[in-house]
C-alpha cells in the first residue's frame, strides 16, 4: 500500500506539529489547517485519503465539516481526533460521517493502528470510549435487539476493554498481535451499531 495522503485539522498548532512527527515514515501530510472551514476547502483542493479532524474548532466545528466533506470528498475517510471522552460525541462523530474516533491522549500509541483500520474499511474507536459504551450492556441495563455474534476472543476483549485495559495490555494478556486486538475492538464497535454514515 502506498503512503496515505493525510490532511490534519486541529486548532492547536502544537497538536498539528506532534501529529506530523507521529506520521513521519507512515503517511504524507498534504496539509495542516486550524479550523473546520479551512479543512473543507483544503480537502476539496488536495483530495486526501484521510483527514484527522478535531471536533472543537473555530469558524466551523468538526461535525459540520465532516457532513460537508461527506458529500464533497466521499472517498476520503475521516478520523475524529479529540479530547472528548463522552460516548455521545463518538456516536455523533459516526453519524456525521466519521470512520474513526481517537482520543488525543491515545494518539501516540493508537494513531497508526487507527489509520490502518479505517483505511482498511473497519471502524476504529479508542478502547477508553468503547469501555464507556459497553457499561450499559455489561451492567444489564441495555439488552441487544439481536443476538451477540462475537467470538469467544471478542468477548474476552470486550470484557477487558470494559475493565479499562489498553489495547497493548489486552494483546499481551491474550498473547495475540496488537492488530488482532484492534480488530476485535472493531467488531465490538460494529456490534454497538457505530457505523459511518458514508
Amino acid at each position: 500500500m502506498t503512503s496515505p495522503r493525510i490532511l490534519l485539522a486541529d486548532d492547536h498548532r502544537l497538536m498539528l506539529e506532534g501529529l506530523q512527527r507521529l506520521l513521519v515514515g507512515f503517511g504524507e501530510v498534504v496539509g495542516a489547517v486550524e479550523d473546520g472551514r479551512a479543512a473543507v476547502d483544503a480537502a476539496e483542493r488536495l483530495h486526501p485519503d484521510l483527514i484527522l479532524l478535531d471536533i472543537s474548532m473555530p469558524i466551523m466545528n468538526g461535525f459540520e465539516a465532516a457532513r460537508q466533506l461527506r458529500s464533497l470528498v466521499p472517498d476520503c475517510k475521516i478520523i475524529f481526533l479529540t479530547m472528548h471522552t463522552d460516548p455521545m460525541y463518538a456516536t455523533e462523530a459516526f453519524h456525521a460521517g466519521g470512520a474513526g474516533y481517537l482520543l488525543k491522549r491515545s494518539a501516540a500509541t493508537e494513531l497508526i493502528l487507527a489509520i490502518q483500520m479505517v483505511l482498511g474499511g473497519k471502524p476504529y474507536v479508542s478502547p477508553m470510549i468503547v469501555r464507556d459504551m459497553l457499561r450499559p450492556f455489561i451492567n444489564g441495563a441495555v439488552k441487544s435487539a439481536s443476538p451477540i455474534v462475537l467470538s469467544a476472543q471478542d468477548q474476552e476483549v470486550m470484557s477487558m476493554t470494559a475493565n479499562g485495559r489498553t489495547v497493548t495490555e489486552i494483546a499481551d494478556a491474550l498473547e495475540i498481535p496488537v492488530e488482532d486486538a484492534v480488530a476485535c475492538i472493531s467488531r465490538i464497535v460494529e456490534y454497538l451499531g457505530l457505523h459511518s454514515a458514508n
